[in-house]
Parts: C-alpha cells; sequence; structure tokens
C-alpha cells in the first residue's frame, strides 16, 4: 500500500503498552484494523488492548517481548501474521532511555539504551520486510524525534540512538526505492510528548524530569503516525512548531544551539522538585507489568492536544496527493 487505503488492515506497533504506541494503538482501532501489539509490561498491554478494543479494532493481539531480543520479534511477527494476517503497517515506537550526564551513564546502561532504541528498531523492520518484500506490499513507519537530528545535554544515550535511526532509515529507504519495490519506509520526528517515560525512565538528575515545552499530547503524534502510514513516499514528517523550529536552527547555526542548549537544557528538563530516591525504572525490567499507566504523562495540564503546523502539513499533503492522481497526470 503506497498511499491512502480504506480498506481493514493488519498493524503491528512496538511500544504499544503506554504513550504514543498507545495512542497509535487506538488510533488505528478507531479504523477498524486488525492490531498486534507488542510490549514487555503486561498490565500495560492489557489496558492498550481493552482501549483499542473499545475503540473499534476488528481484532487485537497482545505479544509480551523485549525488541532488543531479534528472535522474540521475529517470534512476534511470525504470531502476529498467524493470528492477524499479512503485515500491512508496522510502527516501530519502543525506546529506553537514561536521564543523566554522559560521564554518569554505566557502559551497561549505554549498551541497554542502545539495543532497545536503536538496534530494536533495526529487528523489527527486519522482520517486517521479511514479510513484506516478498509481497512487494507494506509500510515501516519510523517513530523519531527532533532529537534524531540535534542531541541535546542529559539524554546522550537517546540522542545517539535516535541519530543511529536516521541513518539507518535514509540508508534502508536508498536501497528500497532502488530496487523498485512498493515496500515503503518514512519516519516521523516528534516533538516533547506528554507520556509516561518522564517517570519510568532511570534517571539521576537531582529533579523530577520533564519535556522540554511546548510538550504535545501522545493523540497529536498518533495522527502523525496515522498520516504517515497513509501517505508513506515522503521521506520523514515533522510534527509541532517546535520540531521544525529546532531542525531549521540545527540546520542554520547548530554552533549557537549548542551555546543556547548548554544554557538551558539542564534545567528546561527538570521540574524544581526533588526526585524521590528509589523509584523504579523501565531500563531492564518494565515498570507496567503490574500497573498500567495509560498513554499519558502528569502534564495534562499543559500539553497540546493540537498542533496548527501538523493540521496545516497534513492539508497541503492531502491537496498534493489529490493533484498527482488528476486525469492525465
Amino acid at each position: 500500500m503506497n498511499e491512502v487505503g480504506t480498506a481493514q488492515r493488519s498493524v503491528v506497533v512496538t511500544g504499544a503498552s503506554g504513550g504514543i504506541g498507545r495512542a497509535c494503538a487506538v488510533a488505528f482501532a478507531r479504523r477498524g484494523d486488525r492490531l498486534a501489539l507488542i510490549a514487555r509490561g503486561r498490565s500495560g498491554l492489557d489496558g492498550a488492548v481493552r482501549e483499542a478494543e473499545r475503540a473499534g479494532a476488528a481484532k487485537v493481539v497482545a505479544i509480551e517481548a523485549d525488541v532488543s531480543d531479534a528472535r522474540a520479534v521475529e517470534a512476534a511477527a511470525q504470531r502476529a501474521e498467524e493470528e492477524l494476517g499479512p503485515i500491512d503497517v508496522w510502527v516501530n515506537d519502543a525506546f529506553a532511555s537514561v536521564f543523566a550526564p554522559f560521564t554518569e551513564i554505566t557502559p551497561e546502561e549505554f549498551r541497554r539504551v542502545t539495543d532497545v532504541t536503536y538496534l530494536g528498531y533495526v529487528y523489527a523492520t527486519r522482520a517486517a520486510l521479511r514479510r513484506m518484500l516478498p509481497r512487494d506490499a507494506g509500510v515501516v513507519v519510523q517513530v523519531g524525534s527532533a532529537l534524531a537530528y540535534r542531541g541535546i545535554p542529559l539524554q546522550s544515550a537517546y540522542s545517539g540512538a535516535k541519530h543511529a535511526i536516521q541513518g539507518f532509515n535514509e540508508a534502508l529507504r536508498c536501497e528500497l526505492l532502488a530496487s523498485g519495490t512498493r515496500v515503503r519506509t518514512t519516519m516521523v520526528q516528534m516533538p516533547a510528548v506528554n507520556t509516561p517515560q518522564f517517570d519510568w525512565v532511570r534517571s539521576r538528575l537531582p529533579e523530577r524530569a520533564q519535556p522540554v515545552p511546548p510538550v504535545y499530547q501522545p493523540e497529536v503524534a498518533a495522527r502523525a503516525v496515522l498520516y504517515a502510514a497513509d501517505h508513506p513516499r515522503r521521506r520523514e514528517y515533522w510534527v509541532g512548531g517546535s520540531t521544525v523550529a529546532t531542525l531549521v536552527a540545527n540546520a542554520l547555526v547548530p554552533g549557537l544551539l549548542d551555546r543556547y542548549l548548554a544554557r538551558t537544557g539542564f534545567d528546561s528538563q527538570q521540574n524544581g522538585h526533588s526526585r524521590r530516591p528509589g523509584e523504579p525504572d523501565n531500563l531492564f525490567e518494565p515498570v507496567d507489568a503490574g500497573h498500567d499507566f495509560g498513554a499519558h504523562g502528569r502534564f495534562d495540564d499543559r500539553a497540546r492536544g493540537r498542533s496548527l503546523q501538523q493540521r496545516a502539513a497534513h492539508a497541503f499533503g492531502s491537496l498534493a496527493a489529490a493533484v498527482r492522481h488528476l486525469p492525465g497526470r
């Protein structure tokens, strides 16, 4: 599928138990799609299944798997096809992170973030393509971040992994285009989003972590993923005015942005309240195994539910698609 389709689809979402992945599950469910939801936390997965079923999904399968395990990802893909039919869309969203200065992150922690956030995308994309390429149909959507282009302090492991995904996806896109296949991959670069991650990532900050404002609700991100899955010809999508501003500034004045982030990046990622010692984190074990956190974090009071930039970009994209399909073109 290369452009908008209305037929019921089989969709796989990784990192589906919370945040953007959870919101994506609900967004696809509202279309009546069949869903395979992959995550580590049983309670979070069960909650995602209930929400997707209430939203109208034709069928939902919950699969407990760690995306850093290539064999587990392959087995999840096999089960998804056995229960739902051929995979039409695969959304990669699972990640892990550590909030700390680089010198305070251990080698084991850095490797774990890389294994989940970068190699998890690689393994999942390979599993998807093993099934899509022989059929000459399918879309892989990589959930990215403004940090795929612009690293920020206190998130060196995560920034590095997102940069790696960007390079990997660009190379893969070129190979797919060269092969002539109708399988597509596209990437969606996200802004700061109100997800539970700020309460469950490993942190060595003295204060509680927070997203750098402006903050958007995960449903804004999910709408972008849904649109990208419907319109995968475009190589990537930027979500939110803050993402656009950051990436343009990074392209034009990266050195100035380095100095700006050096002055503001530490305080802007902490909320002024002391972090409680001994808080659990999900780096090596899921926090939502016994408790469902849902899609939203604790920033509902300031998170935006709409993005004018996103609406304009989607409207322009739909117009361009309509022009391409005019008779005689």
